[in-house]
């Protein structure tokens, strides 16, 4: 039975039986209270169900976001923040329909926050736009920022990037400076530190493996299924609760794809967990369209060839109901919507809204080379690529968005979990 109608069944016996005494008037009191606790959570934890990503009631959700860089740069923190609020950000990501920010990070930051050494060099903040970051170490801007999310009704998710912190899309999940160790020292940090703070919902282990990466059931220190088992365990022994989102590699047995984004090993070598946890695992692919390289799939009329592409790389995942699919990154200039891109994101828009994807849009960040973002030079007037992805996300009938948060709603114009 529908909660809500549960709920308004209760009220009418309630009224019918006050003449009938105090005792009945509290024990239907104490009945709503327990419709109103099993309707609303306590805690916003998300776990799958087959290809859904679901919450504490198995009620699927949708995770509609966007991706905000910078803290894997030598910035230490988030790129914008020296031009405008990050208060001021936070707020207008919400407020304009994106319920989940991807944040990436690299080893080499968090390896610092792990021995207590997190950097105060944060050049080029505005403390006259951010007035309340002075004097503070780059983790303590994170946790305001999670504080500021929490606020705003938005979620996020903590993307490991690059081992070193200069932007460097590593091949693998390790480098010369750092090991697979640290990596996994740092993943089991994250999840400690924020295992009682639901606005962290999940972590993408590592960013586009590619080159040497591969996938098969060896024990290879380049076997990203290898790795990112370990990598799994590693968050969930600290946080349980925890989604893990799973990247795939460049390519499997000399088929090519975008970086990160095959995932045809699934289908013989499957990422293989203790059955609650394997209920965490989510894979995650990155797509493009020809701005960014006229990958084979992208050329001439290119329809059947798109869809054939996704279907044997990692839409077959969610078809297949193995697992949910997360498409972490994908985007593209808004001035260069025409022809062909512009073509392929209808593609993948008409595909996500189809199938009910999940998404983090790249990027809310206009100083991405390969794509552009979501606001223009100033970082605040929003353009074409958002009225693209608009109607994407996750909304009511009413067109009111939806968050992820079972308490808050989402920004001033949104709604909370229903």
């Amino acid at each position: 039975m529908d909660s809500m109608k549960f709920k308004k069944l209760i009220i009418v016996g309630l009224t019918a039986m006050l003449i009938g005494g105090v005792a009945i008037t509290s024990l239907a009191t104490q009945q709503v209270t327990t419709v109103e606790a099993q309707a609303k959570p306590k805690s916003d934890w998300l776990h799958t169900k087959g290809n859904k990503i679901v919450d504490g009631r198995n009620k699927t959700v949708r995770l509609t976001g966007l991706n905000w860089f910078g803290y894997e740069t030598s910035a230490n923190t988030f790129h914008g923040l020296w031009q405008v609020s990050m208060k001021k950000s936070v707020a207008a990501i919400a407020n304009h329909g994106f319920n989940v920010i991807r944040v990436p990070m690299s080893v080499a930051l968090v390896d610092n926050w792990r021995i207590g050494k997190a950097s105060r060099d944060t050049p080029n903040i505005n403390y006259a736009a951010n007035p309340e970051l002075q004097g503070l170490n780059n983790q303590q801007i994170f946790n305001t920022f999670l504080k500021y999310a929490k606020q705003n009704g938005v979620k996020v998710i903590i993307d490991i990037h690059s081992p070193s912190k200069d932007g460097y899309q590593s091949d693998t999940w390790y480098d010369d400076n750092y090991s697979t160790t640290k990596w996994l020292n740092a993943l089991s940090y994250l999840a400690k530190a924020y295992k009682k703070n639901d606005t962290v919902i999940g972590y993408d282990l590592k960013n586009e493996p590619h080159g040497q990466a591969k996938w098969d059931t060896s024990k290879a220190q380049n076997n990203w299924r290898y790795a990112a088992t370990r990598g799994a365990k590693a968050v969930l022994k600290k946080n349980p609760h925890a989604l893990v989102f799973i990247e795939g590699i460049e390519q499997y047995n000399g088929d090519y794809s975008w970086w990160g984004a095959n995932l045809q090993g699934v289908k013989k070598a499957p990422i293989k967990l203790a059955a609650k946890q394997q209920k965490q695992v989510v894979y995650s692919s990155h797509d493009y369209g020809p701005i960014v390289y006229q990958q084979p799939w992208l050329q001439g009329n290119f329809k059947k060839s798109v869809k054939a592409y996704w279907n044997k790389n990692w839409l077959f995942i969610h078809k297949e109901k193995i697992a949910p699919i997360f498409i972490g990154e994908w985007g593209g200039y808004a001035k260069n919507h025409t022809g062909n891109n512009l073509k392929w994101l209808k593609y993948l828009r008409s595909e996500i809204k189809q199938d009910k994807l999940s998404f983090t849009y790249w990027c809310f960040n206009p100083d991405s080379g390969d794509t552009g973002g979501l606001v223009n030079d100033n970082w605040t007037t929003w353009n074409g690529s958002y009225k693209f992805v608009k109607s994407a996300l996750w909304q009511t009938k009413q067109h009111k968005f939806i968050g992820l948060d079972g308490q808050v709603k989402l920004g001033t114009h949104g709604v909370e979990r229903p």
